[in-house]
C-alpha cells in the first residue's frame, strides 16, 4: 500500500501538464530509456500462448482452461488489455479479485503472465461523464471537409491527449501495476494495444500543433515560406490565424500533421513506459503490441526507443495464401527497430474477421509451421489471439484455439504437437541472432506525402479514385522479391546514420528527404555500396515542396542522369528486347520518368515510338559502389530479375537462391553460438532440398543431417538444422 500511495502522489505531480510533446519531439525522447536488458531475467525457452479473457466466457472454467493450456504446453498468456470496465466498474472503485484468481491460478499451474493497460476501450461511465474526451475524427477526403463527431461504442475512440483522459488512465495504471508489481508470475506490462493517433482532431489538439509549429518554424512568415503558403493568397502573418486540419489543401501542412500524430502516439506510449516503471519490478519487461507495421501515423522506430522488446500482432493469409511473407514482412521491421529479438503477441489461432464472409481455417501442419515461421523471424513469442472464441459481439468469428463449443479440435491438437516439440527444442531456438546483407530504407514521410499526391488512380482524372499503386505497394513487392530469393531483408530508416553493415540498400520512393539523407546515400555508394532506387527518389524537400533543381537532385551525381519531365501511363509498356529474360512480364507500368544519361548506361529502354528515347532502368558507376535506378514501376517477375542481378553484383547470391520455388529458408545463431538453418516448404506436395552447410541435426526428429544430404519436406512442413559445429565468421554454404 505504501508504494501504491507513492505512486499515486506521484500522479497528483505531473497530470495534465501539457507542452512535453514538443518539447521530445524537438530534443528526441531520452528522459526514459528502456531498461537495462541484463536487469530482466532471460527466458530459457520460447514462450508459446494465448491472449486468455476469462470474463469473455459465458461460465466459469478457469480450472479447466488451464488444464488444457498444460496439456497442450502453452506457457504463457496475456490478459487484461481489454476490460478497464471491470478493473474499474465506477469512477474510483478498483476491482482485483476477480483477476488475482485467475493470476494465481496460471501461476500455480507454471504458466506466466504478461498484463496490459486497459486504456485502450474507455468505460461507459466515462464517456457519459467526460464526451470530450472521445475523438472526433479527421474527414479523408481529398478536398477535406467536416471532422466527424466521437461516439461511444467502438473502442479506441478517445482523444488520448485530453487532460481528463490522461488522468483516469494514470490513476488506473499506478493502481494495476502496484498492485502486481510483486507477483511472480507477473513477467511483463503491454501497454495499451495496437496504439495509433485514430485520427483524432479534437480542438486541444489543434491547440497543441499550433504550439508544435511556433516551436519548430519560430514565425508564421518562416512557415509560409517553408509551405509555399502564396499559393492562393493563404500567407500566415499571425498564428491564431492557422487553419484547422479539416479543409488543409497545403501539401507541408499535411505532412507535417502526420508528424504531429505519430508524435502524439510516441508521447502516448512513452508516458505509459514512465508510469509503470516508476511502479513495476525491474524484472518485468516493458512492451507495447504494434498493430501491424508501417503504420501512417505510428513512429514505430521511435517508440521502440523506450521499449524492451517490441510486439507485433501479425495476422496473415491461411489455406492457398499461406507462404510465410507476410510474417516475414513485418517481423522483419520489428526485429530492425531494436536489432533484436521481438514478441508475436497475436497472430491467427483459426479464422479470422468482424464478419463471416471470410473464414478460411488453416489447412493441417499450417497452423505449427506458422510458429517456426515466427520463431525463425528473430521471434521469442508467438501468442494466438486468442484462447477461446467468443460468442457475441465484433469478434464473433475471429475465433481462437477453442471453438465456440470450447471442446479439443483439429486447432487444438495441432497446437498441442506444436507446444509440446517446443518444450524439447525451444532452447535451440530462442534468441536467434539474424544477419542480413539487404536492407530497405524506409520512409514514412514519403508514404504520408505521395498519399497526398498520388502518383497512381483507378479512376478517371480529377477523381477521387484511390489509387492502383502505392508506396507501400512498391515497397511489399520489393520486399517480397527479396523474399521470394531467400535473401534476408532488414529495414533502416531516415534517421539511420550509417549504412555501411548493408552491401545492398533498397530506396523504394524515397520521395520526401532533407539533402543530409540524400548525401548519406551518396556517400554509401562512393564507399562502395550498392543502392537500389526507385523513381520519385530526391524528388520534394522535408517539408514536401518539389525540389527547384534538375530531378534527382543532390542525388544527380550518384544517379548518373537527370530529368525535367515524367508521364503516367496509361497502360503497360513493354521493354525493347526483354533484356532481363522474363517474357511475358516484360513490362512496366503507372510512371514514366524521362532519364537523360549524364554519366550512367542504361540497362532498357521503353519498347514505344514515343517513350522509346528514354531508358527506363539505368546502372551508374559511383566511386567503389553502383546504383541502379527504376524510372517506372516494374511488373513483380521484373523486379524479382532486376534485383536478383543487383544480389549478385553485390556478392550476395548462394546457394539458397538455388532451392525450389516453394520452399523458404532462413538462418541465425542461437545462444548456444550454432547456426540453425529453417526450411519451409509453404506447399501441398513434397519438396527436397540439398543440404549445404557442415553437418547438423534436424532438430524436429533428432535425425542427422550430412553436407550434401537431401532433407525431404512434407506439405507444409519444415525442417530445422542445427550445425554441430559452433558458427564460425564465414556463412557461405559449401558449393
Amino acid at each position: 500500500m505504501r508504494m501504491l500511495r507513492i505512486c499515486l502522489f506521484l500522479s497528483a505531480l505531473t497530470v495534465l501538464s501539457r507542452g512535453y510533446m514538443v518539447l521530445w519531439a524537438q530534443q528526441g525522447i531520452s528522459e526514459s530509456p528502456a531498461s537495462n536488458s541484463s536487469e530482466i531475467p532471460a527466458v530459457p525457452n520460447i514462450l508459446y500462448g494465448a491472449a486468455y479473457y476469462p470474463e469473455y466466457e459465458p461460465y466459469d472454467r478457469l480450472d479447466k482452461d488451464i488444464a488444457m493450456m498444460k496439456a497442450a504446453g502453452l506457457n504463457v498468456v496475456r490478459m487484461g488489455e481489454s476490460t478497464w470496465s471491470l478493473w474499474e466498474p465506477e469512477d474510483g472503485q478498483f476491482e482485483y479479485t476477480w483477476m488475482d484468481r485467475v493470476v494465481d491460478a496460471m501461476s500455480k499451474a507454471g504458466i506466466r503472465v504478461v498484463l496490459g493497460t486497459p486504456t485502450y476501450s474507455i468505460p461507459a461511465w466515462m464517456a457519459h461523464q467526460h464526451p470530450e474526451i472521445l475523438a472526433r475524427t479527421l474527414n479523408h477526403g481529398v478536398y477535406g471537409g467536416p471532422s466527424v463527431p466521437g461516439v461511444y461504442g467502438m473502442r479506441q475512440n478517445m482523444d488520448t491527449d485530453s487532460p481528463a483522459y490522461r488522468f483516469y488512465a494514470e490513476r488506473l495504471i499506478r493502481h494495476l501495476v502496484a498492485h502486481y508489481k510483486d507477483n511472480p508470475a507477473v513477467i511483463g506490462w503491454q501497454i495499451d494495444n495496437e496504439t495509433s493517433s485514430y485520427d483524432a482532431d479534437n480542438p486541444d489538439l489543434f491547440i497543441g500543433f499550433q504550439h508544435y509549429l511556433e516551436k519548430k518554424f519560430v514565425t508564421p512568415e518562416a512557415l509560409s515560406k517553408a509551405w509555399f503558403l502564396s499559393y492562393w493568397g493563404e500567407n500566415l502573418h499571425r498564428w491564431e490565424d492557422l487553419p484547422t486540419r479539416d479543409g488543409a489543401q497545403s501539401t507541408g501542412y499535411k505532412l507535417e500533421w502526420t508528424r504531429w500524430s505519430q508524435m502524439r502516439v510516441t508521447d502516448f506510449l512513452h508516458w505509459q513506459s514512465v508510469l509503470v516503471r516508476e511502479c513495476t519490478s525491474p524484472r518485468q519487461f516493458v512492451t507495447t503490441d504494434f498493430g501491424g507495421m508501417m503504420r501512417h501515423d505510428v513512429n514505430e522506430d521511435a517508440v521502440a526507443q523506450f521499449l524492451d522488446i517490441t510486439a507485433v500482432n501479425n495476422y496473415h493469409g491461411t489455406q492457398d495464401h499461406f507462404d510465410g511473407a507476410e510474417q516475414a514482412f513485418h517481423e522483419d521491421f520489428a526485429r530492425s527497430l531494436k536489432h533484436n529479438n521481438f514478441l508475436v503477441t497475436e497472430t491467427n489461432a483459426q479464422t479470422i474477421g468482424w464478419s463471416s464472409a471470410f473464414q478460411f481455417p488453416p489447412y493441417d501442419g499450417q497452423l505449427r509451421e506458422d510458429v517456426y515461421t515466427h520463431i525463425a523471424n528473430g521471434a521469442n513469442m508467438v501468442e494466438y489471439w486468442h484462447w477461446a472464441s467468443i460468442h457475441a459481439n465484433q469478434e464473433t468469428y475471429w475465433k481462437g484455439v477453442l471453438s465456440h463449443d470450447f471442446e479439443p479440435n483439429r486447432a487444438y491438437a495441432e497446437v498441442s504437437r506444436t507446444g509440446h516439440e517446443l518444450e524439447k527444442i525451444g532452447p535451440h531456438l530462442i534468441d536467434m541472432k539474424i544477419h542480413n546483407k539487404v536492407a530497405i530504407l524506409w520512409s514514412r514521410d514519403s508514404m504520408n506525402a505521395l498519399g497526398f499526391m498520388p502518383f497512381s488512380s483507378s479512376g478517371p482524372q480529377w477523381s477521387e479514385a484511390p489509387p492502383t499503386v502505392t508506396y507501400a505497394t512498391l515497397v511489399r513487392q520489393m520486399h517480397r522479391s527479396l523474399y521470394d530469393l531467400n535473401v534476408g531483408t532488414d529495414f533502416v530508416f531516415p534517421t539511420t546514420i550509417d549504412f555501411s553493415a548493408y552491401k545492398l540498400l533498397i530506396v523504394p520512393a524515397l520521395y520526401i528527404s532533407d539533402d543530409v539523407l540524400l548525401k548519406r546515400i551518396s556517400d554509401y555508394v562512393k564507399s562502395g555500396g550498392h543502392v537500389v532506387m526507385t523513381f520519385k527518389s530526391g524528388f520534394a524537400n522535408e517539408n514536401s515542396a518539389v525540389r527547384w533543381v534538375q530531378a534527382p537532385g543532390p542525388l544527380r551525381d550518384a544517379a548518373g542522369f537527370s530529368y525535367q519531365e515524367f508521364s503516367s501511363l496509361e497502360h503497360p509498356l513493354p521493354l525493347k528486347g526483354d533484356p532481363f529474360h522474363v517474357g511475358p512480364a516484360n513490362s512496366v507500368q503507372t510512371w514514366a520518368e524521362f532519364i537523360k544519361l549524364d554519366h550512367a548506361h542504361a540497362l532498357a529502354y521503353y519498347d514505344h515510338p514515343f517513350f522509346g528515347r528514354w531508358p527506363a532502368i539505368t546502372e551508374n558507376q559511383f566511386g567503389s559502389g553502383t546504383l541502379l535506378y527504376e524510372g517506372s514501376y516494374l511488373s513483380d517477375e521484373l523486379q524479382t530479375a532486376v534485383l536478383r542481378g543487383a544480389l549478385d553484383r553485390a556478392g550476395i547470391l548462394g546457394f539458397d537462391q538455388q532451392v525450389p520455388a516453394k520452399v523458404h529458408t532462413q538462418q541465425g545463431t542461437n545462444r548456444m553460438g550454432k547456426r540453425v538453418h529453417y526450411y519451409f516448404n509453404y506447399s501441398d506436395a513434397e519438396e527436397s532440398v540439398r543440404f549445404a552447410y557442415t553437418n547438423g541435426v534436424d532438430l524436429l526428429n533428432g535425425k542427422t543431417v550430412a553436407t550434401g544430404s537431401e532433407l525431404r519436406l512434407a506439405p507444409w512442413d519444415l525442417a530445422i538444422v542445427e550445425e554441430n559445429a559452433t558458427a564460425a565468421p564465414a556463412d557461405q554454404p559449401h558449393q
